[in-house]
């Protein structure tokens, strides 16, 4: 006969071992999630040759600007808006950064100064957006922080057309972003940034 003092121990253990295989379940599906997330990295600009009505540079990484001004100057846009810059940085010194000058690019650059993240990224452009009466544009940030972003640029534009324009970063390969644990790291925080986006917006 059994006694009570058999029976906590197994009933311990099997929910120990419940939650040890409920949790190693849960991180095979963030893995498998992560997997997906890399691998649909975009890898190459489509559409690069449409015009929209502004083109918007989200900062924070390196390359971005250059091809926002780039695609003005191509006139790919009316007007080039930049969000995110810190307080003090101005149209000229932007265009000094990237090499470009001109009276033609600075008069249709407008800089956005209150946004610190994607969200506040999102927020700000939407403003900007409405104010100018658009109806497109062509979103330019890097290609690991593209899918956040249409998420939540779509959520507050609903009614923009938007045109994903990924900038692939120097030293960031999506290819095999497994080996180098630079890489792994950012794939890592980007894809939990976006699962932290997907469950707000739920």
């Amino acid at each position: 006969m059994t006694g009570d003092g058999d029976a906590k121990p197994r009933t311990r253990r099997r929910g120990g071992l419940w939650w040890a295989g409920f949790s190693a379940g849960l991180f095979a599906i963030w893995l498998i999630g992560l997997v997906w997330f890399a691998a649909t990295l975009p890898r190459t600009v489509t559409g690069s040759n449409g015009a929209t009505d502004a083109v918007v540079v989200l900062t924070g990484g390196a390359g971005r600007l250059a091809v926002g001004v780039d695609l003005l100057a191509r006139g790919r846009a009316r007007k080039l808006f930049v969000s995110g810059v810190y307080r003090g940085i101005d149209v000229a010194q932007i265009l000094r950064l990237v090499k470009k000058q001109g009276d033609e690019l600075e008069c249709c650059m407008v800089l956005g100064h209150a946004a610190d993240d994607t969200r506040s990224n999102a927020a700000e452009t939407a403003r900007w957006i409405r104010k100018e009466g658009f109806q497109s544009l062509r979103l330019v940030t890097a290609n690991y922080h593209m899918r956040r972003s249409l998420l939540e640029f779509k959520r507050l534009m609903p009614g923009v057309a938007i045109t994903p324009h990924p900038v692939f970063p120097q030293g960031f390969r999506a290819e095999d972003w497994w080996v180098r644990p630079g890489n792994l790291r950012l794939v890592a925080s980007e894809y939990v940034k976006y699962l932290i986006a997907l469950v707000r917006l739920w």
